[in-house]
């Protein structure tokens, strides 16, 4: 039997009286890329977010591992849209990455040895040190995604949820961050993509979760991002192709 690190059950979310997800049910398997795709407003976003503990369910069960989801935050890191975030804030490399220990710090702990060490091995692995005391405004688009995964992988995370890492990316910065997701997953990490470029979901993304406020498709990408399953959701414009 496959392991599975986040299991879905019934998951239903209202925002107001409008249901946002409607019975939701999917088990993410462990060291996968999972695609999550869909028209706008099918509750893409809305599910990392449930997931995180950030919209209460209306009914159903969210699961990580064998804990419920609001045991088990320190594990789960998250990179917002690049929309929300505000690039002229005057705070280096370091600083951000800083801020993945803050969870696992809490509200009286001091940073240690070992949190130290966290923050310099992310900034490693994202090939950071040498821009880790620039302002982040400074940096080119690709650089700026690479510092909040080193963020979150200075929390400690082993699931990551990203929504819309590749927009407003060029080409070669979108090279770059698939290169950086393909070998996360060869080190067995477990991340969740919200992406709207349904191609590069294709090669890039093992599993495939199809959202349309319902799940309309879940299970290896090669079944589930083909373009007879997807084209019903879109418009021609979308750019779903085969």
């Amino acid at each position: 039997m496959e392991e599975c690190i986040l299991r879905l059950r019934e998951v239903t979310v209202h925002h107001g009286r409008t249901p946002a997800l409607e019975r939701i049910t999917a088990a993410i398997p462990c060291n996968s890329l999972t695609a999550v795709v869909g028209p706008n407003g099918a509750g893409k976003t809305t599910l990392l977010r449930a997931i995180l503990g950030w919209h209460p369910l209306t009914s159903g069960e969210i699961r990580i591992g064998d804990h419920h989801a609001q045991h088990a935050l320190p594990r789960i890191a998250y990179l917002p849209q690049r929309a929300e975030i505000d690039w002229d804030f005057p705070i280096t490399v370091r600083e951000v990455v800083r801020m993945g220990r803050f969870p696992a710090l809490g509200s009286f702990r001091r940073f240690g040895a070992a949190d130290h060490e966290r923050v310099g091995s992310a900034l490693r692995e994202m090939g950071l040190e040498a821009k880790a005391d620039q302002q982040i405004r400074r940096l080119s688009g690709g650089q700026q995604q690479r510092v909040f995964l080193a963020r979150a992988l200075a929390q400690g995370a082993d699931l990551f949820l990203l929504d819309e890492p590749f927009g407003g990316l060029d080409q070669r910065a979108t090279a770059d961050l698939v290169a950086v997701l393909r070998t996360w997953r060869g080190l067995g990490r477990t991340v969740l993509i919200v992406i709207h470029e349904i191609e590069l979901a294709r090669r890039l993304c093992t599993h495939g979760l199809v959202l349309d406020t319902r799940l309309v498709a879940f299970g290896p990408a090669e079944e589930c991002l083909r373009e007879n399953c997807l084209a019903p959701l879109f418009n021609p414009i979308d750019g779903v192709a085969g």
